[in-house]
């Protein structure tokens, strides 16, 4: 490269930075000998601001737009002012691009439980996570207090050191909040105000802000959320004596749609022993008050053992009956709705019907069940006086 060449290299320079990376926070311009050239072009996009690092001390920032390095007032020493040192100047300026933008979509969570008093549960073990943003608002504060003379800063390198900060002003809001655990679903975007506001001060020092905080869930221990489900199916089902007279009904139901099932012949016979048992547990306060005279109670006479007494078998179950008529069906029916519909013609033995258990749909008046509801006429009316 000849001398002219060399020359020219040495008025023109352009310095700027383009990122596609999504991480990267500082980038230091490199130059050979870290020399910059006098008349060169600086551009600093929107979303970077430009900090000049001169013979190891920060020198000025530079915003948004389009700088010519040519005057004296600018912390730039160029080559051209050095001749005797054979264009090698012993004054080094160093430039570092700050990305401004905001860093979304970064996670934060709780590495260990945080151990809260809770009004109703007592003290509970807490866990959360959620989702926070990031930005640079103080450049040269943001270069002097973390990067240093780091030549690409990253947002891993202080994503951990924000995530405590943010788990440890966490664990003070929660736990001087008050809030009931059963409630803190309802106010995660006033926790995370609150948490954002204590946060900021700490940031602040670092030439960072948090613009958004999210807490995404808060959850309790699985042992206390089992406790918690257990409760909740308690409260639903009520009383828990007609939930199993409920229960065993559906079973019974259920085992007598099941043609030629021993297991269902011997659930209902056992079902049919429980209420049978329940029924004779509520006669016994009826009897005894029976037997009470006016003097308090009767001696009742030792009756000889007899032998326990043989349950009924269950009931019948009804079947229930969907009906098919241009291409609709209805129902379900039981068979006295059906009487009341042959009644007043809205069924017919051309209807077609079908009920759990039965093959295919068939004509009402082909099923034997159904039959007799049309051999019932009303009686002729009386006559005319």
């Amino acid at each position: 490269m000849g001398i002219f060449d060399f020359l020219k290299g040495e008025f023109i320079d352009v310095i700027h930075w383009t990122d596609d990376s999504r991480d990267t926070m500082v980038w230091r311009f490199e130059r050979e000998a870290h020399e910059i050239k006098y008349g060169a072009k600086l551009t600093v996009r929107e979303g970077q601001a430009a900090v000049f690092v001169h013979e190891g001390q920060l020198a000025d920032v530079f915003t948004p737009g389009l700088y010519m390095l040519e005057t004296n007032n600018m912390p730039v020493m160029t080559t051209l002012q050095h001749w005797d040192h054979g264009f090698q100047s012993p004054f080094k300026s160093e430039i570092y691009f700050v990305d401004t933008t905001r860093f979304a979509n970064l996670k934060w969570g709780t590495k260990n439980p945080i151990i809260c008093r809770d009004p109703e549960f007592g003290p509970v073990r807490l866990r959360a996570f959620g989702r926070y943003t990031i930005r640079v608002v103080d450049p040269a504060r943001f270069l002097t207090e973390i990067v240093g003379t780091d030549g690409e800063f990253t947002m891993d390198e202080i994503s951990f050191q924000i995530r405590n900060i943010i788990v440890q002003e966490f664990s003070r809001a929660v736990a001087g909040s008050g809030i009931p655990v059963l409630d803190m679903a309802a106010n995660t975007a006033d926790l995370g105000k609150l948490v954002a506001t204590e946060i900021a001060p700490t940031l602040a020092e670092y030439g960072l802000s948090i613009p958004e905080l999210y807490i995404e869930n808060i959850s309790l221990p699985p042992a206390v959320e089992q406790a918690m489900d257990k409760r909740t199916q308690m409260g639903i089902v009520g009383d828990l004596g007609r939930y199993t007279q409920f229960a065993a009904a559906e079973a019974m139901g259920a085992a007598a749609q099941t043609p030629n099932s021993g297991m269902g012949a011997g659930l209902g016979m056992g079902m049919g022993m429980a209420m049978a048992q329940q029924m004779g547990q509520q006669m016994q306060p009826q009897t005894a008050a029976q037997n009470a005279g006016p003097w308090g109670a009767r001696p009742v006479p030792e009756a000889a053992p007899q032998a326990a007494p043989v349950a009924p078998p269950p009931p019948p179950v009804e079947h229930v009956w969907h009906t098919a008529e241009n291409g609709t069906t209805s129902g379900p029916f039981s068979k006295a709705r059906l009487g009341r519909m042959a009644q007043e013609g809205s069924l017919s033995r051309d209807t077609h019907v079908w009920t759990p258990g039965q093959d295919g749909w068939m004509r009402a008046g082909d099923v034997a069940e159904l039959a007799q509801l049309f051999t019932v006429l009303p009686p002729p009316p009386p006559p005319a006086p």
